[in-house]
Parts: C-alpha cells; sequence; structure tokens
C-alpha cells in the first residue's frame, strides 16, 4: 500500500473529531472518502497531510510511518495536495506559482509540457497574476502544482467545488490519467455520483467513524445501501 491510515484519532482542541479511522489506498488506485458535512473527511486528509496531527494511530506512506513528520516533510516524501479553497498565491503569476512547487521525489517528475497538454488554457495565463483567475483556473494551477511536484498520491478536496461542467471532466480525466501512470488518488467529494464513476473503492464516514467501506461498484449499484449512507 502507499498510504496506511490505521486508526486515528484527531482532534481539534479538545473536541474529537475522528474515532479510529483506517483506510488504505494502493499505488495507482483512486479511492474516495464520502459522508455528510462534518463526517469527519477533509480532517481526515488534514490527519495525513500532519496539518491536524492524530494524537492515537499511525500513518504509513510509501512503507514510512508519516505520523510524527512535520508537513514540509511529508510533502517532500511525495504527496501533493489540492485543497478545496485552491490556495494559491495571489499576488504571484502562474508561472511563479508553479516553479516553486516543482521538486523531485523518488516518484514520476512531470514536465511543464505535460502539464499543459492536459490544460492547455494553462500555457497562456502563465504571465498572470494568481489572484486574476476564475475559480477554474485556479483549481487547474492546484492541480498542476500538486504534479509538479512529482507526487505517488495525490489528495482532492472536493475537487469539483464550484466548477463548470467542463473544468469538472478536465479534473476526472486527469485523475484517470494519474491512475494509468500508477499515481494514486485520495478524493474528498460532495458530489456522490462524481466520486462513484472514478473511484475503485469508497470509504464513508459518518460523525468521525468509518460507517461503510467497499468497492466503489458496490454502492454505485445499490440505491438502497446509498441512500442509506449518503441519503443520495
Amino acid at each position: 500500500m502507499i498510504l496506511e491510515v490505521a486508526g486515528i484519532d484527531t482532534y481539534y482542541g479538545e473536541t474529537q473529531a475522528l474515532f479510529g479511522v483506517s483506510l488504505t489506498v494502493a499505488p495507482g488506485e483512486v479511492v474516495a472518502l464520502l459522508g455528510p458535512n462534518g463526517a469527519g473527511k477533509t480532517t481526515t486528509i488534514r490527519s495525513v497531510l500532519g496539518l491536524t496531527r492524530p494524537r492515537r494511530g499511525q500513518i504509513r506512506f510509501d512503507g514510512r510511518d508519516i505520523s510524527e513528520a512535520p508537513t514540509h516533510e511529508i510533502a517532500r516524501a511525495g504527496i501533493g495536495w489540492v485543497p478545496d479553497d485552491r490556495r494559491i498565491c495571489p499576488t504571484l503569476t502562474v508561472a511563479r506559482n508553479l516553479a516553486i512547487a516543482m521538486k523531485r521525489t523518488r516518484f514520476r517528475s512531470w514536465t511543464m509540457k505535460e502539464v499543459f497538454e492536459i490544460f492547455t488554457a494553462l500555457e497562456y495565463l502563465m504571465a498572470r497574476d494568481a489572484e486574476n483567475l476564475s475559480g477554474g483556473e485556479m483549481q487547474m494551477v492546484a492541480i498542476a502544482r500538486s504534479l509538479l511536484g512529482a507526487p505517488g498520491l495525490v489528495l482532492f478536496d472536493e475537487p469539483s467545488q464550484g466548477l463548470a461542467p467542463m473544468i469538472v471532466d478536465k479534473v476526472l480525466a486527469t485523475i484517470a490519467r494519474l491512475k494509468a501512470e500508477g499515481v494514486a488518488s485520495l478524493i474528498v467529494e460532495q458530489n456522490a455520483e462524481t466520486a462513484l464513476g472514478i473511484a475503485d473503492r469508497v470509504y464513508v464516514l459518518d460523525l468521525g467513524r468509518t460507517a461503510w467501506s467497499g468497492p466503489a461498484a458496490a454502492l454505485r449499484d445499490d440505491p438502497a445501501l446509498r441512500w442509506r449512507l449518503l441519503g443520495a
């Protein structure tokens, strides 16, 4: 497994947000993390990244225990992140935002040319300040930034949120290409239909606990189960 999360308990102050959450992601696999608002999906992502460190449990990436590692070391190990609010440096140009993200890991390196092949519009936006981009353009930059960091795993937090259908299609195509290249993806997504269309496996969280896990097809093809777990 490229990622192993084993029995983590994560807190915000004295309020417990995750209760013994466990999950795995294999190399090249697409895993979706579903559940209602407040279920603990984003907290799980933050726990993996070391932004909200679990008090108990273990997180392993690429065979290494990263439970106590600082976030910058976790990124350098080969974990990319596409946050729900993009977190692009607004006063820097697109070119500069991408340049500062480039690094080498033991995983496959991506070139700027390959990024332009995925998001053709980016080539014509390189000189623009990031604060002047649309939401869809910012998402392109956020995904391109993660690829240029040579990831073995990319964490996507609400990748389709607020985007036009055409941009959502590009995002999904990018995840499919990552899978073909052997890069794993862990996706937090409110739109269950979108997630179930691309994922291999699914974990459903509810109130910080794992309510269900299994093949995406099992949840996609069982309306009664989907309604019980997701209300949709």
